[in-house]
């Protein structure tokens, strides 16, 4: 991030102050700069044609003090029935929470007054996903739910290696953060001003799908994906609103590359999911979404996506599902990451890579594990989850995205002694299929199995860790992480409701 970004960043996320008053939390502010942001983003990047005459952003700016406030909720009521396809989808029953007619001039006067020039000349998706970091990095309070690192994503893109022939998807889309890096790849290692007429439509058109099932993060979602200039079409290419578990899942085209890191837990209700393409049944939201994400593959496709620890080791269905996927696909490798580097309170996860094979059976024949977990610092505010923490990994992964025989063959098991470590399928399967496969002792933890310098970065941990995550994770989360993820899941279920109630014809104000 430019110096120039990282100030309009810093100066948007402080207008935040102006609402604290009023009770907004920090997601809802996000939300709220969004519709206020493309506002004024679509009149510095001459692309107010998108926008009804009437309802842009000097028409809002210049209201009295007084008017803004009903004429910004007015705006935001016509701008989701009026307007270009993404206006309609960003604004789609778009509600504010300020009623302040002084907090909501302050914050629009703020706005007026950034360097906008500048940051045009660099990037404004630069500055919307900085927004979205920020957002993660200060409120806590449901960031699991829709980051992932951007040092880990372009990690898992680079040893991927997406080009413009790919057809590309992340089924639990979130801000964008994995199309709008495989987008950035393809365009730093091609040169799209050769490219041809039909593959500038190919890349428009036909080659960035997604899908998010919560309202709220779905405008983030398209506001991201239109700030980095690709295009949203509700029937084709974009991030599609709706449930990959359901058969809206099922309407997502297979895809030759799927970079994906799907949500944590159970399904709602604990209800079973509505796939009828699924062999394998199961409420466990994880083990739903490897199964669409092998089979949403093309023979030949290959997948990158974060899995918790218990989708490696889960007996009955869950050994069912691995023995299908390495039925199915060359399961090549798996990363396991440090623990800490996601909101969820001691997750521990992992990155599957797997090709889809072009016979049903016996695809997997080796397991490559590389160990980035063991003997490990903390990630938090004071150690942060650099890009270049990834380097050596990547040099191991090799060159082939696809894990194939020859790609395999370059690459070299380190022993006992090393992070990176060959297993045979047949071993793998005399263990039960299990394939939490671990070898380094941390070096730092006592004869409990506790960090040395738990005792000692207990309370750094408690006050400072970006990720909430407890120095010992056999320990509940403080009773404020927990009140936030629940104000979280509840703000998201209650914009839930309102879509529903929106699609039945229902005017209930929530």
């Amino acid at each position: 991030m430019s110096t120039t970004t990282h100030d309009i960043v810093a100066k948007l996320w402080n207008l935040c102050n102006i609402l604290k008053d009023g009770g907004i939390s920090f997601h809802q502010y996000m939300i709220e700069l969004t519709y206020l942001l493309f506002l004024k983003m679509a009149k510095e990047t001459g692309a107010e044609t998108q926008i009804p005459k009437g309802y842009r952003w000097g028409d809002l700016k210049n209201r009295s003090e007084s008017e803004q406030v009903e004429f910004y909720k007015q705006l935001l009521n016509h701008l989701g029935a009026e307007g270009s396809v993404i206006v309609k989808a960003i604004f789609a029953d778009a509600k504010s929470s300020i009623n302040k007619s002084n907090t909501l001039f302050a914050l629009i006067s703020g706005i007026d007054k950034l360097d906008w020039y500048n940051a045009h000349q660099e990037s404004m998706g630069d500055v919307y996903e900085g927004l979205l970091e920020k957002n993660v990095n200060e409120s806590k309070a449901g960031a699991g739910q829709y980051f992932t690192p951007r040092s880990l994503i372009d990690s898992m893109v680079h040893v991927m290696r997406p080009t413009l022939e790919d057809i590309i998807q992340d089924p639990a889309a979130g801000t964008g953060g994995f199309l709008i890096a495989a987008n950035r790849y393809i365009r730093e290692q091609g040169n799209p001003d050769r490219w041809t007429k039909k593959q500038k439509d190919k890349y428009r058109s036909n080659t960035f799908y997604g899908m998010e099932h919560v309202p709220e993060t779905h405008r983030l979602a398209l506001m991201n994906l239109m700030l980095h200039g690709l295009d949203f079409d509700p029937q084709g290419a974009g991030i599609r609103y709706g449930d990959t578990l359901s058969p809206d899942g099922q309407a997502l085209p297979q895809a030759t590359l799927i970079l994906t890191n799907p949500p944590f837990g159970s399904k709602k209700g604990g209800g079973l999911p509505d796939r009828s393409d699924f062999e394998f049944p199961t409420s466990n939201k994880q083990f739903c979404f490897l199964q669409h994400i092998y089979l949403g593959l093309k023979p030949g496709g290959r997948a990158a996506a974060i899995f918790p620890d218990n989708v490696l080791f889960e007996s009955n269905m869950g050994r069912l599902i691995r023995v299908d996927l390495m039925d199915k696909c060359n399961l090549h490798t798996i990363l396991r990451l440090p623990s800490g580097i996601f909101y969820a309170q001691g997750v521990k996860t992992n990155v599957l890579f797997f090709t889809r094979g072009k016979k049903e059976k016996g695809n997997t024949k080796e397991v490559w594990v590389y160990d980035l977990r063991s003997n490990t610092p903390r990630f938090g505010k004071r150690t942060l989850l650099k890009r270049e923490y990834f380097a050596e990994f990547e040099v191991a992964f090799g060159s082939d995205p696809l894990g194939s025989f020859d790609g395999l063959a370059q690459r070299t098991d380190t022993g006992e002694e090393g992070r990176f470590r060959r297993f045979s399928r047949d071993w793998i399967a005399e263990r039960n299929d299990n394939l939490d496969i671990t070898w380094l002792k941390d070096e730092d933890k006592d004869h409990n199995g506790n960090r040395d310098n738990d005792n000692n970065d207990r309370e750094e941990a408690n006050s400072e860790d970006d990720n909430g995550e407890c120095a010992d994770n056999n320990r509940l989360p403080e009773p404020e992480i927990l009140a936030q993820e629940a104000i979280y899941e509840l703000e998201a279920a209650i914009a839930e409701l309102r879509g529903i109630l929106q699609e039945l014809g229902k005017n209930i104000s929530l």
